[in-house]
């Protein structure tokens, strides 16, 4: 309060500044204090929720010990195109149960250390191992470790569960597996789990598992038959990491398809055997250093099935996209792509010109140009004598096959199918040698044409023209677009790359598949039903229980102009009608473009 007296203003409480006014009411202050009471009853309700969940799922627990979900279990069914039985995808055939004592200790030490390392400690739930895994997922922004323990995990393989669960769902195994925990010792939860889970490549159960990785071994001959220790007893630590690190994604983890992250994994999951106490410090090191089984002598169990290198890829990817358990035993049924017309035909030709079981291998791929869908199928004589897949896994050099990649990529550039290129011998210096390493190209049988265009350089596999090209283009360039169409093994950049002398080889598969890019106006062709990494399509469609009902899509991606694409093909169509590939030809008026290739030695041969 004040008094106006003319043009000043006088306080009535002198020198002194008046009392402040009393502080207002602190909203906060109010918030923290409901917060403190609601807080621990909110904390409360959901304990008593939880516990009384568990509980009341205590009196249905189910009696795994019988197996009853696996005896429920259906078989799922695999069709040709046309809705033919092609054959049957099923565990039963390969799994062997075994007991705690059968299995080596390296194995039991091995799945614990990287699957559920206080595994003797928690009671089927692991509150500190949730914890980790959520901080670490959490810091990374994405899914790094896992928080299901052995017995979780064992719960929702019982039940068949699926990827997609409800917290509910989620909730109910974890109280499933802490039950389980006091109804039966760790060794039994232990043995069950690696009784059941996938390893890979057919293989459903440990000792299969063993069987399948390491019977062919020198040291593991004859295990598992009679009169012989189970493989499963005599795994090493090297081998016994191997299966473990398998088990989290054996797609990813396949030491047939992935070898060198197969590797990196088994040594991830030794170097846990050590630091957790499990693994002596010179076996550690001693098994980091020991070579991963060759491709060849992995054996996945026999298949039941008319085209069983067809099925044993189709099967690889269900497991992908549906998980182990639904693929073999969710009563799926698959109508695929393969016309067994074909297949047989295809089978027929092979045996034909390559008759001698110890002669060269063959592999043959047919994709619908339109479709993207794999037609027939070849990986090799005999499947129960060499279920090595050439055709899906044999990694080959491609030789001359590599240069309608260069062609696209010199066409992309601005380069003329006319553009004259010189055709002699060549002598290369290889960047960041100092001039010490040349790259030298010859023609077959040191045949040259003194200048040669773009086009005829293809037409007629001049190696001087394309290895020119390939440099002056960038070899970058061309193993990314190769990369782009469909290759989907790394393309080396190397002046080496131009004449298809690749650090890591090709399949025929991926080969048909970029190729068919270009027949496909430069549009990479997929499906919502083909492989999860983009790959050749394999299925058409996908019954199953509860409605399942899924039919592919097909998908287009496009990596090149369609001018590039067309123009490309159209010069493949001369290596047919007067180049390399006169053999191919199908008949007057009958369309073919394609490219051979053939390495040093003639140790591999291509028409693609």
């Amino acid at each position: 309060m004040s008094v106006e007296t003319g043009s000043n203003i006088t306080p009535l409480f002198g020198d002194q500044e008046p009392p402040s006014a009393p502080p207002p009411a602190r909203p906060r202050m109010k918030k923290l204090r409901l917060l403190a009471i609601f807080l621990p009853l909110t904390l409360l309700a959901v304990v008593s929720t939880v516990f009384g969940m568990m509980m009341a799922v205590a009196s249905d627990l189910p009696d795994l010990e019988n197996r009853k979900e696996y005896q429920d279990a259906r078989n799922s069914v695999l069709l040709d195109a046309r809705g033919n039985k092609l054959g049957v995808l099923t565990n039963n055939q390969s799994r062997v149960l075994v007991t705690y004592g059968d299995i080596s200790p390296y194995m039991r030490n091995a799945i614990i250390a990287v699957e559920d390392r206080r595994f003797y400690e928690n009671s089927g739930i692991d509150v500190r191992g949730i914890a980790r895994a959520f901080t670490q997922d959490v810091l990374q922004r994405k899914a790094v470790q896992g928080g299901s323990t052995i017995a979780q995990q064992f719960v929702k393989n019982a039940l068949r569960a699926q990827a997609d669960r409800t917290v509910f769902q989620k909730l109910r195994e974890a109280a499933l597996a802490y039950h389980l925990t006091r109804k039966w010792p760790k060794s039994k939860i232990l043995t069950q789990y690696l009784n059941s889970i996938y390893f890979g490549n057919g293989a459903y159960g440990v000792e299969s598992a063993a069987r399948t990785y390491f019977g062919h071994q020198p040291d593991h001959k004859d295990c598992g038959t009679e009169g012989h220790p189970l493989c499963v007893t005599l795994l090493k630590p090297d081998e016994a990491a191997l299966l473990a690190g398998i088990v989290a994604n054996p797609s990813a983890y396949d030491p047939v398809a992935h070898p060198p992250v197969a590797q990196r994994r088994r040594n991830l999951v030794l170097r846990e055997m050590y630091e957790q106490g499990l693994l002596p410090r010179s076996q550690y090191l001693g098994a980091v250093k020991e070579p991963l089984p060759a491709a060849v002598d992995i054996k996945p169990p026999t298949v039941r099935s008319l085209a069983p290198y067809f099925t044993t890829w189709v099967r690889q990817q269900l497991v992908d996209r549906y998980g182990a358990r639904v693929a073999f035993e969710g009563g799926l049924r698959i109508r695929t792509t393969l016309d067994y017309d074909l297949q047989q035909a295809a089978q027929n030709a092979v045996t034909k010109y390559l008759p001698n079981p110890g002669g060269p291998s063959a592999a043959l791929v047919a994709i619908d140009n339109d479709t993207g869908e794999v037609r027939a199928m070849v990986g090799g004589r005999d499947y129960d004598e060499r279920p090595f897949n050439l055709a899906t896994q044999g990694q080959r050099q491609p030789g001359s096959a590599i240069k309608p990649f260069i062609l696209a990529a010199a066409l992309k550039k601005g380069y003329a199918p006319g553009s004259v290129w010189p055709s002699r011998k060549r002598v290369f210096t290889v960047p960041g040698t100092r001039g010490h390493e040349k790259f030298v190209v010859n023609n077959f049988e040191s045949k040259y044409a003194g200048a040669q265009t773009l086009a005829g350089g293809l037409t007629y596999s001049d190696n001087a023209v394309f290895s020119a090209v390939g440099i002056s283009v960038g070899t970058r360039k061309i193993a990314s677009l190769a990369e782009r169409m469909g290759i989907r093994t790394p393309v080396s950049s190397n002046y080496a790359m131009t004449l298809g002398g690749l650090k890591q080889g090709v399949t025929p598969l991926d080969m048909a598949h970029a190729y068919q890019t270009l027949i496909a106006h430069g549009n990479r062709v997929g499906g919502t039903l083909g492989a999860t990494d983009d790959g050749p399509v394999g299925v058409i469609s996908v019954q199953g229980p509860h409605g399942m009902d899924q039919v592919n899509q097909k998908r287009l991606k496009r990596v090149l102009p369609a001018s590039v694409a067309d123009e490309t093909v159209g010069i493949m169509t001369t290596v047919v009608s007067k180049g390399t590939g006169r053999r191919a030809a199908l008949g007057p008026g009958q369309f073919a473009a394609g490219k051979t290739g053939t390495t040093e030695n003639y140790g591999d041969a291509w028409f693609v």
